[in-house]
Protein backbone atom coordinates (compact mmCIF):
# COMPACT_ATOMS: atom_id res chain seq x y z
CA UNK A 1 0.00 0.00 0.00
CA UNK A 2 1.45 3.42 -1.02
CA UNK A 3 1.59 6.30 1.32
CA UNK A 4 -1.23 8.19 -0.39
CA UNK A 5 -3.74 5.35 0.01
CA UNK A 6 -2.74 4.84 3.63
CA UNK A 7 -3.59 8.42 4.57
CA UNK A 8 -6.88 8.19 2.69
CA UNK A 9 -7.99 5.12 4.71
CA UNK A 10 -7.07 6.83 7.95
CA UNK A 11 -9.12 9.87 6.94
CA UNK A 12 -12.23 7.68 6.26
CA UNK A 13 -11.95 5.97 9.67
CA UNK A 14 -11.58 9.30 11.49
CA UNK A 15 -14.61 10.77 9.71
CA UNK A 16 -16.71 7.66 10.60
CA UNK A 17 -15.78 7.84 14.28
CA UNK A 18 -16.56 11.52 14.38
CA UNK A 19 -20.01 10.88 12.89
CA UNK A 20 -20.84 8.28 15.54
CA UNK A 21 -19.77 10.64 18.30
CA UNK A 22 -21.93 13.45 16.95
CA UNK A 23 -24.97 11.13 16.69
CA UNK A 24 -24.57 9.99 20.29
CA UNK A 25 -24.68 13.57 21.60
CA UNK A 26 -27.62 14.76 19.50
CA UNK A 27 -30.80 14.88 21.85
CA UNK A 28 -33.62 12.49 20.86
CA UNK A 29 -37.35 13.08 21.33
CA UNK A 30 -38.75 11.47 24.59
CA UNK A 31 -41.89 9.58 23.51
CA UNK A 32 -43.30 9.33 27.05
CA UNK A 33 -42.76 13.05 27.65
CA UNK A 34 -44.31 13.89 24.33
CA UNK A 35 -47.38 11.86 25.16
CA UNK A 36 -47.68 13.16 28.73
CA UNK A 37 -49.40 16.43 27.88
CA UNK A 38 -52.08 14.64 25.89
CA UNK A 39 -52.74 12.26 28.78
CA UNK A 40 -52.88 15.05 31.29
CA UNK A 41 -55.13 16.97 29.00
CA UNK A 42 -57.84 14.23 29.13
CA UNK A 43 -59.27 14.21 32.73
CA UNK A 44 -60.05 10.80 34.40
CA UNK A 45 -63.70 9.79 34.51
CA UNK A 46 -65.26 10.03 38.04
CA UNK A 47 -66.99 6.82 39.29
CA UNK A 48 -70.75 6.91 40.05
CA UNK A 49 -72.68 4.16 41.91
CA UNK A 50 -76.38 3.49 41.33
CA UNK A 51 -78.16 2.87 44.62
CA UNK A 52 -81.54 2.57 46.34
CA UNK A 53 -82.34 4.87 49.24
CA UNK A 54 -84.95 5.16 51.97
CA UNK A 55 -86.35 8.24 53.69
CA UNK A 56 -86.43 7.97 57.49
CA UNK A 57 -89.98 7.88 58.91
CA UNK A 58 -91.43 6.91 62.27
CA UNK A 59 -92.42 3.25 62.51
CA UNK A 60 -93.15 0.49 65.01
CA UNK A 61 -90.66 -2.17 65.99
CA UNK A 62 -90.60 -4.97 68.54
CA UNK A 63 -88.14 -7.69 69.40
CA UNK A 64 -88.74 -11.17 70.67
CA UNK A 65 -88.29 -14.81 69.82
CA UNK A 66 -90.18 -17.75 68.32
CA UNK A 67 -90.95 -20.64 70.66
CA UNK A 68 -92.49 -24.02 69.86
CA UNK A 69 -95.89 -24.51 71.50
CA UNK A 70 -98.51 -27.24 71.70
CA UNK A 71 -102.19 -26.62 70.99
CA UNK A 72 -104.34 -28.23 73.68
CA UNK A 73 -108.11 -28.58 74.01
CA UNK A 74 -109.82 -26.48 76.64
CA UNK A 75 -111.31 -29.70 78.03
CA UNK A 76 -111.03 -33.36 77.02
CA UNK A 77 -112.41 -36.49 78.64
CA UNK A 78 -112.70 -40.20 77.87
CA UNK A 79 -116.39 -41.01 78.22
CA UNK A 80 -117.48 -44.14 80.05
CA UNK A 81 -120.51 -45.35 82.02
CA UNK A 82 -120.51 -45.27 85.81
CA UNK A 83 -122.08 -48.73 85.97
CA UNK A 84 -121.96 -52.02 84.11
CA UNK A 85 -124.51 -53.39 81.69
CA UNK A 86 -125.57 -54.04 78.12
CA UNK A 87 -125.57 -51.04 75.77
CA UNK A 88 -129.05 -50.64 74.30
CA UNK A 89 -128.52 -47.47 72.22
CA UNK A 90 -125.81 -45.15 70.89
CA UNK A 91 -127.20 -41.70 70.11
CA UNK A 92 -124.31 -39.75 68.55
CA UNK A 93 -122.55 -39.50 65.22
CA UNK A 94 -118.78 -39.71 65.32
CA UNK A 95 -116.89 -36.45 64.76
CA UNK A 96 -119.87 -34.17 65.35
CA UNK A 97 -120.58 -31.38 67.82
CA UNK A 98 -122.67 -32.30 70.83
CA UNK A 99 -124.23 -30.15 73.54
CA UNK A 100 -123.78 -30.34 77.28
CA UNK A 101 -126.31 -32.77 78.77
CA UNK A 102 -127.05 -34.47 75.44
CA UNK A 103 -127.77 -38.22 75.79
CA UNK A 104 -124.98 -40.09 74.02
CA UNK A 105 -125.58 -43.74 74.95
CA UNK A 106 -127.81 -45.90 77.16
CA UNK A 107 -127.45 -49.11 79.19
CA UNK A 108 -130.38 -51.51 79.77
CA UNK A 109 -132.22 -50.24 82.87
CA UNK A 110 -135.39 -52.37 82.73
CA UNK A 111 -134.79 -54.01 86.11
CA UNK A 112 -134.03 -50.69 87.78
CA UNK A 113 -137.15 -49.11 86.30
CA UNK A 114 -139.27 -51.96 87.69
CA UNK A 115 -137.77 -51.50 91.13
CA UNK A 116 -138.43 -47.77 90.92
CA UNK A 117 -142.10 -48.32 90.09
CA UNK A 118 -142.42 -50.69 93.06
CA UNK A 119 -140.90 -48.11 95.37
CA UNK A 120 -143.17 -45.39 94.04
CA UNK A 121 -146.24 -47.53 94.89
CA UNK A 122 -144.86 -48.06 98.38
CA UNK A 123 -144.29 -44.32 98.66
CA UNK A 124 -147.96 -43.61 98.04
CA UNK A 125 -148.98 -46.10 100.73
CA UNK A 126 -146.43 -44.65 103.15
CA UNK A 127 -147.71 -41.14 102.58
CA UNK A 128 -151.27 -42.33 103.30
CA UNK A 129 -150.13 -43.91 106.56
CA UNK A 130 -148.48 -40.70 107.67
CA UNK A 131 -151.66 -38.77 106.85
CA UNK A 132 -153.82 -41.15 108.87
CA UNK A 133 -151.41 -41.30 111.80
CA UNK A 134 -151.28 -37.52 111.91
CA UNK A 135 -155.11 -37.37 112.09
CA UNK A 136 -155.16 -39.90 114.89
CA UNK A 137 -152.39 -38.06 116.71
CA UNK A 138 -154.46 -34.88 116.70
CA UNK A 139 -157.26 -36.87 118.37
CA UNK A 140 -154.71 -38.38 120.72
CA UNK A 141 -155.70 -41.82 119.40
CA UNK A 142 -152.05 -42.83 118.78
CA UNK A 143 -148.84 -42.08 120.51
CA UNK A 144 -146.35 -39.54 119.25
CA UNK A 145 -143.78 -42.34 118.93
CA UNK A 146 -146.07 -44.26 116.54
CA UNK A 147 -146.50 -41.18 114.37
CA UNK A 148 -142.75 -40.54 114.28
CA UNK A 149 -142.13 -44.15 113.21
CA UNK A 150 -144.32 -43.86 110.10
CA UNK A 151 -142.61 -40.56 109.31
CA UNK A 152 -139.23 -42.30 109.51
CA UNK A 153 -140.45 -45.10 107.23
CA UNK A 154 -141.59 -42.50 104.70
CA UNK A 155 -138.23 -40.68 104.76
CA UNK A 156 -136.32 -43.95 104.27
CA UNK A 157 -138.55 -44.88 101.34
CA UNK A 158 -137.90 -41.50 99.71
CA UNK A 159 -134.15 -42.05 100.14
CA UNK A 160 -134.43 -45.45 98.42
CA UNK A 161 -136.28 -43.85 95.51
CA UNK A 162 -133.57 -41.16 95.19
CA UNK A 163 -130.90 -43.86 95.15
CA UNK A 164 -132.80 -45.84 92.52
CA UNK A 165 -133.11 -42.75 90.31
CA UNK A 166 -129.38 -42.18 90.68
CA UNK A 167 -128.69 -45.76 89.60
CA UNK A 168 -130.91 -45.25 86.58
CA UNK A 169 -129.01 -42.04 85.76
CA UNK A 170 -125.80 -44.07 85.78
CA UNK A 171 -127.19 -46.05 82.84
CA UNK A 172 -127.23 -42.87 80.76
CA UNK A 173 -124.08 -41.43 79.22
CA UNK A 174 -124.46 -37.67 78.73
CA UNK A 175 -122.04 -35.02 77.44
CA UNK A 176 -120.45 -33.13 80.35
CA UNK A 177 -119.77 -30.07 78.15
CA UNK A 178 -120.14 -28.79 74.59
CA UNK A 179 -117.58 -30.30 72.25
CA UNK A 180 -116.69 -32.61 69.40
CA UNK A 181 -117.14 -36.31 70.03
CA UNK A 182 -114.59 -38.64 68.53
CA UNK A 183 -114.71 -42.19 67.22
CA UNK A 184 -116.79 -44.61 69.26
CA UNK A 185 -115.06 -47.64 70.73
CA UNK A 186 -118.15 -49.78 71.47
CA UNK A 187 -121.21 -51.08 69.67
CA UNK A 188 -124.86 -51.49 70.59
CA UNK A 189 -125.42 -54.78 72.40
CA UNK A 190 -121.91 -54.83 73.87
CA UNK A 191 -121.41 -55.28 77.59
CA UNK A 192 -119.69 -52.29 79.14
CA UNK A 193 -118.09 -51.52 82.49
CA UNK A 194 -116.82 -48.28 84.06
CA UNK A 195 -113.37 -49.03 82.61
CA UNK A 196 -114.72 -49.25 79.03
CA UNK A 197 -114.13 -46.07 76.98
CA UNK A 198 -117.10 -45.31 74.76
CA UNK A 199 -115.58 -42.26 72.99
CA UNK A 200 -113.53 -39.14 73.64
CA UNK A 201 -115.18 -35.72 73.98
CA UNK A 202 -113.05 -32.67 73.17
CA UNK A 203 -113.84 -29.01 73.75
CA UNK A 204 -112.13 -27.07 70.94
CA UNK A 205 -113.41 -23.58 71.67
CA UNK A 206 -111.41 -22.03 73.18
CA UNK A 207 -108.03 -23.72 72.73
CA UNK A 208 -105.03 -23.61 75.07
CA UNK A 209 -101.60 -22.68 73.71
CA UNK A 210 -98.94 -24.16 76.01
CA UNK A 211 -95.23 -23.38 75.82
CA UNK A 212 -92.17 -22.97 78.04
CA UNK A 213 -89.95 -19.88 78.14
CA UNK A 214 -86.57 -19.11 79.65
CA UNK A 215 -86.56 -17.79 83.18
CA UNK A 216 -85.37 -14.36 82.00
CA UNK A 217 -88.91 -13.76 80.70
CA UNK A 218 -90.38 -14.30 84.16
CA UNK A 219 -90.60 -10.58 84.87
CA UNK A 220 -91.84 -9.66 81.40
CA UNK A 221 -94.79 -11.95 80.72
CA UNK A 222 -97.90 -11.39 82.83
CA UNK A 223 -101.45 -12.66 82.82
CA UNK A 224 -103.35 -10.80 80.14
CA UNK A 225 -100.30 -10.33 77.90
CA UNK A 226 -101.05 -10.55 74.19
CA UNK A 227 -99.07 -12.78 71.84
CA UNK A 228 -99.28 -14.22 68.35
CA UNK A 229 -98.65 -17.72 67.05
CA UNK A 230 -98.38 -19.38 63.67
CA UNK A 231 -99.52 -22.80 62.50
CA UNK A 232 -98.32 -24.61 59.37
CA UNK A 233 -100.86 -24.38 56.58
CA UNK A 234 -102.20 -20.99 57.71
CA UNK A 235 -100.77 -17.80 56.23
CA UNK A 236 -102.00 -15.37 58.87
CA UNK A 237 -100.89 -15.49 62.52
CA UNK A 238 -103.39 -16.03 65.33
CA UNK A 239 -103.79 -13.84 68.43
CA UNK A 240 -103.95 -15.29 71.94
CA UNK A 241 -103.84 -13.98 75.50
CA UNK A 242 -101.85 -15.35 78.44
CA UNK A 243 -104.13 -16.57 81.25
CA UNK A 244 -101.93 -18.79 83.45
CA UNK A 245 -98.28 -19.32 84.35
CA UNK A 246 -96.52 -22.01 86.32
CA UNK A 247 -95.78 -20.99 89.89
CA UNK A 248 -92.09 -21.94 89.75
CA UNK A 249 -89.15 -22.33 87.36
CA UNK A 250 -88.18 -25.85 86.35
CA UNK A 251 -84.71 -26.33 87.91
CA UNK A 252 -83.64 -28.87 85.27
CA UNK A 253 -83.96 -26.61 82.22
CA UNK A 254 -84.55 -23.18 83.83
CA UNK A 255 -87.86 -22.63 82.07
CA UNK A 256 -91.42 -22.14 83.24
CA UNK A 257 -94.66 -23.13 81.55
CA UNK A 258 -97.20 -20.64 80.23
CA UNK A 259 -100.69 -21.09 78.84
CA UNK A 260 -102.60 -18.72 76.59
CA UNK A 261 -106.16 -18.88 75.27
CA UNK A 262 -107.20 -18.67 71.63
CA UNK A 263 -111.00 -18.32 71.08
CA UNK A 264 -111.15 -20.60 67.99
CA UNK A 265 -114.76 -19.59 67.48
CA UNK A 266 -114.73 -20.77 63.88
CA UNK A 267 -113.18 -24.14 64.78
CA UNK A 268 -110.37 -23.80 62.22
CA UNK A 269 -107.67 -25.14 64.52
CA UNK A 270 -107.60 -28.57 66.10
CA UNK A 271 -105.81 -29.57 69.30
CA UNK A 272 -102.69 -31.70 69.14
CA UNK A 273 -100.91 -29.55 66.55
CA UNK A 274 -97.66 -27.68 67.09
CA UNK A 275 -97.49 -23.91 66.81
CA UNK A 276 -94.78 -21.24 66.81
CA UNK A 277 -95.36 -18.53 69.40
CA UNK A 278 -93.84 -15.10 68.83
CA UNK A 279 -92.98 -13.34 72.07
CA UNK A 280 -92.55 -9.57 72.07
CA UNK A 281 -90.33 -8.46 74.93
CA UNK A 282 -90.10 -4.77 73.90
CA UNK A 283 -92.17 -2.67 71.54
CA UNK A 284 -91.80 0.93 70.34
CA UNK A 285 -94.47 2.62 68.23
CA UNK A 286 -92.68 5.88 67.29
CA UNK A 287 -89.19 4.64 66.55
CA UNK A 288 -86.62 5.38 63.86
CA UNK A 289 -85.87 2.10 62.12
CA UNK A 290 -83.71 1.20 59.14
CA UNK A 291 -83.12 -1.98 57.12
CA UNK A 292 -80.38 -4.08 58.66
CA UNK A 293 -78.48 -4.20 55.33
CA UNK A 294 -77.98 -0.42 55.50
CA UNK A 295 -75.60 -0.76 58.44
CA UNK A 296 -71.85 -0.92 57.71
CA UNK A 297 -69.79 -2.12 60.72
CA UNK A 298 -66.29 -0.65 60.82
CA UNK A 299 -63.84 -1.33 63.65
CA UNK A 300 -66.60 -1.85 66.19
CA UNK A 301 -68.54 1.21 65.04
CA UNK A 302 -71.85 1.05 63.16
CA UNK A 303 -72.22 3.45 60.26
CA UNK A 304 -74.81 4.24 57.64
CA UNK A 305 -74.39 6.37 54.54
CA UNK A 306 -76.60 9.40 53.98
CA UNK A 307 -77.45 10.66 50.52
CA UNK A 308 -76.49 14.34 50.36
CA UNK A 309 -76.34 16.32 47.14
CA UNK A 310 -75.42 13.30 45.05
CA UNK A 311 -72.71 12.13 47.44
CA UNK A 312 -72.44 9.37 50.05
CA UNK A 313 -71.73 10.74 53.50
CA UNK A 314 -71.15 8.36 56.46
CA UNK A 315 -72.66 8.89 59.88
CA UNK A 316 -72.16 6.88 63.08
CA UNK A 317 -75.30 5.44 64.72
CA UNK A 318 -76.31 3.85 68.01
CA UNK A 319 -78.52 0.76 67.64
CA UNK A 320 -81.48 -0.30 69.75
CA UNK A 321 -83.60 -3.43 69.40
CA UNK A 322 -83.94 -5.36 66.17
CA UNK A 323 -86.28 -7.82 64.51
CA UNK A 324 -85.91 -10.06 61.47
CA UNK A 325 -85.12 -7.29 58.96
CA UNK A 326 -85.01 -3.89 60.69
CA UNK A 327 -82.98 -2.20 63.41
CA UNK A 328 -83.95 0.61 65.77
CA UNK A 329 -81.65 3.64 65.66
CA UNK A 330 -81.33 5.53 68.95
CA UNK A 331 -78.79 8.17 67.86
CA UNK A 332 -77.26 9.44 64.64
CA UNK A 333 -80.29 9.80 62.36
CA UNK A 334 -83.23 12.19 62.15
CA UNK A 335 -86.65 12.01 60.60
CA UNK A 336 -86.46 12.99 56.94
CA UNK A 337 -82.87 11.82 56.42
CA UNK A 338 -82.25 9.81 53.26
CA UNK A 339 -80.07 6.75 53.80
CA UNK A 340 -78.52 4.47 51.20
CA UNK A 341 -79.68 0.87 51.59
CA UNK A 342 -78.06 -0.92 48.64
CA UNK A 343 -74.45 -1.37 47.59
CA UNK A 344 -73.32 -0.33 51.05
CA UNK A 345 -70.07 -2.34 50.91
CA UNK A 346 -68.97 -0.29 47.88
CA UNK A 347 -69.67 3.09 49.45
CA UNK A 348 -66.91 5.49 50.40
CA UNK A 349 -66.98 9.01 51.81
CA UNK A 350 -67.82 11.48 49.06
CA UNK A 351 -68.54 8.81 46.45
CA UNK A 352 -70.90 10.04 43.74
CA UNK A 353 -74.18 8.11 43.78
CA UNK A 354 -77.26 8.08 41.60
CA UNK A 355 -80.62 7.19 43.12
CA UNK A 356 -82.51 4.52 41.20
CA UNK A 357 -85.33 4.44 43.75
CA UNK A 358 -86.34 6.11 47.02
CA UNK A 359 -88.49 4.06 49.37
Amino acid sequence: MNKKMKWGLIAVIVIGLAGLAIHAFVPRENKELSEAPSKAASPARSRTLNVIAETIKQSSISDGSDITALILPDEEVNLSFETSGKITSINFTEGTHVKKGQLLAKINDAQLQAQLRKLEVQLKLAEDRVFRQNALLEKEAVSKEAYEQVQTDLAMLKAEIDMMKANIAYTELRAPFDGVIGLRQVSEGAYTTPSTIVATLTKISPLKIEFAVAERYAGILKNGANLTFKVDGHLKPFAAKVYAMESHVDPTNHTFAIRALYPNTDGKLMPGRFASVTLKTQEFNDAITIPSQAIVPEMGIDKVYLYKSGKAQPVTITKGIRNEDRVQVLEGLNLGDTIIISGTLQLRTGLSVTLDEIL
